[in-house]
């Protein structure tokens, strides 16, 4: 990042959400060309990522949408061999270990919990501002759970920052391990985890399974409404 564009950020900061400058036509081409080329990795060298650049990720990354900014989403870092090897130890056990295609994933030297605080929605939509939309009662009182999105959003940061730096990501859930997992790192029994992204170094790997069914064409996925 240079200098004016931390200068801009730190501005924005400032500023609060809604308030950001708009970006240049370099800027937009230059975060075109990112989410263009991301994609999963699976496949890491095991050298440690800087302390700096992990941290400027993780700090920009924590900047995504959230219902009523309510910023719940969190991020647990498990950073270097002694932390990630805790993580595969309960969800990649035993011989499963050994059979597991994706050796390389297990090297990657930095795993992300993005983890969310859904209790936190209804504490926040039962503040004044956001009492009248019934949203602050109980979590049933959501048709959409927005905990879960809003941890999306900031997983899809973190991957989004991982190929804007030259490092691979792969974005992986806990599955049926998350009880395990919190109990492993004590994690807050109202934390829940969300996905699991995984940052390092990449080695040329293989690709996933999914990779041959392409993107779906525009007009599939993109419906104008007119009037």
């Amino acid at each position: 990042m240079s200098v004016d564009d931390e200068s801009q950020a730190r501005a924005d900061e400032q500023a609060g959400p809604g308030n950001a400058s708009p970006p240049t036509i370099a800027q937009s081409e230059v975060l075109e060309s990112i989410i263009k080329r991301r994609r999963m990795r699976r496949n890491f060298d095991d050298r440690p990522i800087e302390p700096a650049v992990l941290e400027q990720i993780l700090e920009t990354a924590r900047r995504a949408p959230s219902a009523g900014h309510t910023q719940a989403t969190e991020f647990v870092v498990l950073n270097g061999p002694a932390a990630t090897a805790r993580y595969w130890d309960v969800t990649l056990s035993g011989s499963r270990r050994h059979s597991f295609r994706w050796q390389g994933l297990l090297r990657a030297p930095v795993l992300v919990l993005a983890c969310t605080r859904p209790q936190a929605y209804t504490t926040r939509y039962s503040e004044p501002d956001k009492a009248s939309t019934g949203r602050g009662n109980h979590l049933d009182d959501w048709p959409v759970p927005y905990w879960w999105f809003d941890a999306g959003a900031a997983a899809q940061n973190l991957l989004l920052l991982a190929t804007a730096n030259d490092l691979g990501a792969c974005l992986f859930g806990p599955f049926d391990h998350e009880k395990s997992l919190k109990q492993t790192f004590a994690l807050d029994d109202d934390l829940r985890i969300a996905a699991v992204v995984a940052l390092g170094y990449p080695l040329p790997d293989e690709d996933g399974r999914s990779v041959n069914r392409g993107w779906r064409r525009p007009d599939e996925v993109i419906h104008h409404v007119l009037s």
